[in-house]
């Protein structure tokens, strides 16, 4: 059975669907958002995080370390660096457990095994699994697989996806998902690809043609100060959203800081230190190009 690298399994979760559910993260994604809210979704790879409010500078991961000759100073090694072949010494050595590894090789079976320890919770409430990421269409064919298993458990599927995949990949997971949460970060390819690192045309296209074969789903924008929560980007999105029959529903997700610091656990620099998460009236203003459509439109979920 193929195996899947997942980075995350959250219960009882009320954000990624309705009702409460278990949300699988996938580890990998296409894009490179500057605001990424899951950086260690980001890579395809394990990787190694280092707690801060959990080290206590013992350096007892630095005596461990194969490679400590090649890490000059004292303290603690870093999270990143060149050497790190992932043997998990320092981890093993951490008396505090500041230091982990992100990234875990699951099969089906074990994912389906977590997954129905909640079923009670989803029968009560609506609601049923989420694969998301990182992108879960990066490991397509692990996630047909924990979808279709799921499906043959009578358990409710969703699927969180940013859109860029090949439309074969997307199309093949069509029949087994439930519900489609898609991303939408900008209408304007010239912004998207200055804050995601790519184009968004295929994006767009995949939601068009995914539209005409799936009758549910959701949209889901993240609200960057700065960035896309300007009138003009707002109204392109809902006029987007408006135009799209399938659309049951608009989630605004309000920019947060939590990112900041997972980039900082990884060795990575945060690009969008210094910003804030939107104002009650950012999200006033935010909502209204929605509300004049008529959608449904939610902050959050």
């Amino acid at each position: 059975m193929r195996r899947g690298l997942v980075f995350n399994i959250q219960k009882y979760s009320v954000q990624d669907g309705p009702g409460i559910r278990t949300t699988v993260f996938l580890k990998g994604c296409p894009l490179r958002c500057v605001w990424c809210h899951n950086p260690e979704g980001i890579a395809s790879e394990r990787e190694i995080v280092v707690l801060e409010t959990r080290c206590i500078a013992c350096a007892e991961c630095r005596r461990a370390c194969r490679f400590t000759d090649e890490q000059p100073g004292e303290g603690p090694l870093p999270a990143l660096h060149a050497s790190c072949d992932l043997c998990g010494r320092c981890v093993e050595a951490c008396p505090t457990q500041a230091r982990q590894i992100i990234g875990k090789e699951m099969t089906v079976d074990q994912v389906l095994r977590v997954v129905l320890e909640d079923r009670l919770f989803y029968e009560e409430s609506g609601g049923g699994v989420t694969f998301s990421g990182g992108e879960p269409l990066l490991q397509a064919d692990f996630l047909r697989q924990a979808l279709a298993a799921c499906k043959g458990h009578g358990l409710k599927t969703a699927v969180d996806t940013c859109g860029l995949a090949a439309w074969e990949q997307l199309a093949s997971v069509v029949p087994l998902a439930d519900l489609f949460l898609f991303d939408v970060k900008f209408v304007s390819d010239a912004k998207h690809r200055q804050y995601t690192g790519v184009s968004n045309q295929l994006i767009l296209s995949n939601l068009r043609r995914l539209a005409r074969v799936h009758s549910s789903i959701w949209i889901r924008v993240p609200l960057i100060p700065g960035l896309n929560d300007d009138p003009p980007e707002l109204e392109a999105i809902a006029g987007l959203a408006g135009s799209i029959p399938s659309v049951r529903q608009v989630n605004l997700l309000p920019f947060h800081r939590t990112g900041m610091a997972k980039a900082r656990r990884l060795g990575r620099d945060p690009v969008l230190a210094d910003l804030s998460p939107p104002t009650q009236d950012g999200f006033s203003a935010a909502l209204a190009p929605f509300q004049q459509r008529g959608l449904l439109v939610k902050i959050g979920g």
